[in-house]
């Protein structure tokens, strides 16, 4: 296994109490490998990657329990020094927001130079050459004289292909893309996503999707895992997922998205709102909003049950994962 998150959980101290952003996030990622992480805003997403990543602002945010193992390496237990080499070189992320994520008074081509540099020691002029070596990778057209370029000269699908090109720079192991096409239009999403998944594939990168859109994943994850109130709720590959979810949040989500063979129909929507982390209800967190919700639901916190009726690695944290399943 690449990377394996164990029992990770995060907490923020805020005035209205602790908010307990992540609790008990467990998955994993193999070399080759792309893991879909979904759920609504507020569900933990981020949060989890951050932590991985090393780049939690604490304070506010507090890891109380858990492991990231990254090839077989505590990295909760590194020292910065050591993290941070462990960052860009052999992990890397790429953010949604591609404009105030890169420096505006630096051209683009010394921030992807600057990798090279800090890395790998090399002169300014061989990193120019290799930043105009990556652009080139992600189809930026004319790399060589747009390297002198602004990122505000640039659009936001070209923004986000420097993105991609400056974690791909260092070929790390595994890339962690957060919401990488938020704010992009139908045929960019698109274009960005194909990138992806064609540098994923020639560098044999394990990559995190995570995302709220269910369309963006279904054609280049290879599994899923759906997040709520801090909490993984199911996981599966993504096929099964599609034809028959074993939880009632994901079907929720899945039944929320547009369909051609549906026109003209009133778009389905979770009822209610996602609830505050510091005032989490017992029992299932999303007892609340779903229909399926009984007596158990809002005393007793569900584990991740193993789905017995899939040949697949499956699991779902519902007490009535066999009724959603078949419903």
């Amino acid at each position: 296994m690449l990377l394996e998150v164990r029992d990770l959980h995060v907490e923020f101290h805020t005035r209205d109490g602790v908010a307990k952003a992540v609790n008990g996030v467990s998955y994993g990622v193999d070399a080759g490998e792309t893991l879909a992480v979904l759920g609504e805003s507020g569900s933990g997403k981020s949060v989890t990657a951050q932590t991985v990543m090393g780049i939690l602002d604490m304070p506010p945010g507090r890891i109380t329990a858990g492991e990231v193992l990254f090839e077989g390496r505590d990295l909760l237990k590194l020292k910065e020094e050591e993290r941070r080499k462990v960052r860009g070189a052999e992990m890397a992320m790429i953010f949604q927001d591609a404009l105030s994520s890169l420096n505006p008074v630096l051209t683009v081509g010394d921030q992807l130079g600057e990798m090279f540099t800090v890395h790998r020691g090399m002169s300014r002029k061989d990193a120019r050459a290799k930043a105009v070596e990556l652009m080139d990778r992600v189809r930026i057209p004319a790399a060589r004289e747009r390297v002198k370029q602004y990122p505000h000269q640039f659009s936001g699908g070209m923004r986000q292909r420097i993105m991609i090109a400056m974690a791909m720079a260092l070929e790390p192991k595994l890339i962690i893309a957060d919401e990488p096409t938020t704010a992009l239009d139908v045929t960019v999403q698109a274009q960005v996503m194909d990138l992806l998944a064609e540098l994923q594939r020639e560098l044999h990168m394990g990559l995190i999707l995570i995302t709220h859109d269910l369309g963006v994943v279904a054609d280049v994850a290879d599994k899923i895992a759906v997040m709520y109130a801090g909490r993984i709720v199911e996981t599966a590959p993504v096929h099964d997922i599609y034809k028959a979810p074993a939880h009632p949040y994901t079907r929720g989500l899945l039944e929320s998205i547009p369909r051609l063979d549906q026109k003209g129909q009133e778009l389905y929507a979770i009822k209610g709102l996602p609830p505050n982390l510091t005032r989490i209800p017992p029992g299932c967190a999303f007892h609340p909003r779903c229909p399926m919700a009984q007596d158990v639901c809002r005393t007793d916190v569900p584990p991740l049950y193993e789905v017995t009726e899939s040949d697949a690695e499956r699991g779902s944290a519902c007490h009535f994962w066999r009724e959603c399943l078949h419903g």
